[in-house]
């Protein structure tokens, strides 16, 4: 008799949880037709869900973030070395096609001056230049070896820069033409005349000594010009030759304004240099037809 009922119980359990799971299958689809603990649990376990998920997910795109970081990082510094390689080619660049500029300058006032006079040009760099103003020298790369000797006289594809003060066996100095000083027992002064087309060395009509620069305006000054001389601004000056130091053709400047001299005897003229002592790079060294012979 115990035995039935409990077995009786145990068939009552049964079919109760069946019923159970069956409208629990039924009613899961449809949330409006969960009862409230229902509700509840489904809510709490959405969310307890919600918040393991979000950082998890923050936690994967940080390291997504930090791979991405590196891979950047790579790129940008990729692109610097390019950057710096390609900024250092195009200064190599520039600096060789400056240099063939000016070797082409070079190479086309060598062949114009063979054909207005039997002068030599010996081209040199410039390897320094001294701003003392008890020493002011320039620096080439050409001596003794070379040929150079003192008092050659130096010039660039613009104009004339000065004598040759002292020669070594591979480098020389230069005394520029804007240290002249009348003054100085040791300056050489340049005699001077106008360029004038068509015609020859003796026949210029114009005369005048280079004798000193005015540091303040850059300016050289050239005087004893007599006051009917057709000198006049914007004329270029050139080396007469007649001092026998400085060679006939050299071109010094251009007449910048002119004035009458002291006691009104006779004129000056300011003359605006034709070379530019502050952007020397490369020099002729003229050697003459008599200097040459005279080194052989």
């Amino acid at each position: 008799m115990f035995n039935w009922m409990r077995n009786k119980r145990m068939f009552v359990l049964m079919i109760v949880f069946i019923v159970f799971v069956a409208v629990l299958g039924f009613s899961i689809g449809d949330r409006k037709k969960l009862s409230w603990p229902e509700n509840f649990v489904m809510d709490a376990s959405g969310f307890l869900q919600e918040w393991l998920y979000r950082p998890a997910g923050y936690i994967g795109g940080f390291f997504e973030d930090i791979a991405t970081m590196r891979e950047l990082s790579k790129e940008n510094e990729q692109l610097r070395i390019t950057a710096a390689a390609y900024a250092r080619d195009k200064i190599n660049y520039n600096q060789i096609e400056q240099r063939n500029i000016e070797l082409m300058e070079a190479l086309e006032f060598t062949e114009r001056q063979k054909q207005s006079n039997k002068y030599n040009y010996l081209i040199a760099q410039v390897v320094s230049a001294s701003n003392d103003p008890y020493n002011p020298t320039i620096r080439i790369n050409l001596g003794s070896k070379d040929g150079i000797q003192p008092n050659m006289v130096v010039v660039t594809t613009k104009g004339l820069v000065g004598l040759i003060s002292r020669v070594d066996p591979f480098y020389s100095s230069v005394m520029p033409i804007t240290e002249l000083d009348v003054r100085s027992p040791d300056s050489k002064l340049i005699a001077a005349t106008v360029l004038r087309e068509g015609k020859g060395k003796e026949e210029q009509e114009s005369f005048g000594m280079i004798e000193s620069y005015d540091k303040d305006t850059g300016m050289l000054m050239m005087t004893k010009i007599e006051k009917d001389d057709k000198l006049k601004k914007g004329d270029v000056i050139i080396t007469s030759g007649l001092g026998k130091v400085f060679p006939y053709g050299m071109i010094i400047g251009t007449v910048d304004n002119r004035q009458v001299g002291d006691f009104g005897l006779t004129h000056t003229a300011t003359i605006d240099p034709a070379a530019d002592f502050d952007k020397l790079t490369n020099v002729f060294v003229v050697q003459m037809p008599n200097m040459e012979e005279s080194g052989q």
